[in-house]
């Protein structure tokens, strides 16, 4: 059981957070011995994330939701249909490349370098967020930057919330329209990664053990909801190169570790 919790807390709290929940993952298996998840115990962590992001953006879903029945503002009715457009990157990424990038999770040294980017674009915007134009309504070209970023976030170690956040200040939005916009992006992100799984799971039957499936299923939503909360705070004080800083050196021990071993 605490397999499954151990799990479940670090899928939970850095999913949000911008330091790679895919890296952090393999390296918790590689350096505290534990075995991999399997792929239904990925299927549910994924999930638990993805209700953490239900929970705390529940307004702004109901409203893109209803807004798609023409009872909203053209305005979240634009959101809705940049949101999808967004998520064609990654499922083209996804679809196109999916073994290549299951292969890259076996390499310790991918997930450093992985880790090195994450640092590097965390930086770059932060000091994007720093410039004086920005705009507070998401346009279709911003929201294919997002997504081709979101994209890229597929390989391990590099940060989904860290690349699409700091794509979204680079690309000129507001610190609160780029963080909206990122999260809400996660929400078919993380459904399509868990079903993936699922998918998986049906292929090869065997017994679960489900009382852990919902223990780390638990865990996950619980971390990330609290994680979710943090990096929203973070973002909005301009806090988040903090991470960047965490990524450079993890990055760098998980290569000099990969050079030595």
């Amino acid at each position: 059981m605490i397999r499954y919790a151990l799990l479940g807390l670090v899928q939970g709290l850095t999913e949000f957070l911008p330091v790679s929940s895919s890296g952090h993952l393999v390296l918790a298996q590689r350096w505290l011995g534990l075995d991999p998840p399997g792929v239904l115990l990925e299927a549910m962590l994924h999930w638990g994330t993805l209700a953490a992001v239900l929970v705390v953006f529940r307004r702004d879903i109901v409203a893109l939701l209803l807004s798609l029945r023409g009872k909203g503002r053209v305005e979240l009715r634009k959101d809705a249909g940049f949101l999808i457009a967004g998520t064609v990157p990654l499922v083209t990424v996804a679809l196109l490349f999916r073994e290549g990038i299951q292969s890259a999770f076996s390499s310790t040294m991918a997930i450093g370098v992985g880790l090195l980017v994450t640092a590097a674009v965390l930086c770059a915007g932060h000091f994007a967020a720093r410039g004086r134009n920005r705009h507070a309504l998401i346009r279709f070209p911003d929201a294919l930057g997002v997504g081709l970023a979101q994209a890229a976030a597929v390989f391990p170690g590099i940060s989904r919330s860290g690349l699409t956040i700091s794509a979204g200040h680079v690309l000129g939005l507001t610190a609160a329209q780029a963080v909206r916009f990122a999260f809400l992006l996660s929400i078919p992100a993380l459904f399509g990664a868990g079903l993936l799984h699922l998918l998986d799971a049906l292929e090869t039957p065997q017994v679960h053990d489900w009382l852990g499936l919902t223990i780390g299923a638990s865990c996950a939503f619980a971390s990330g909801w609290l994680s979710l909360r943090a990096a929203l705070a973070l973002v909005m004080r301009g806090k988040l190169w903090v991470f960047a800083i965490y990524c450079l050196l993890l990055g760098s021990s998980v290569l000099a570790w990969s050079a030595l071993a």
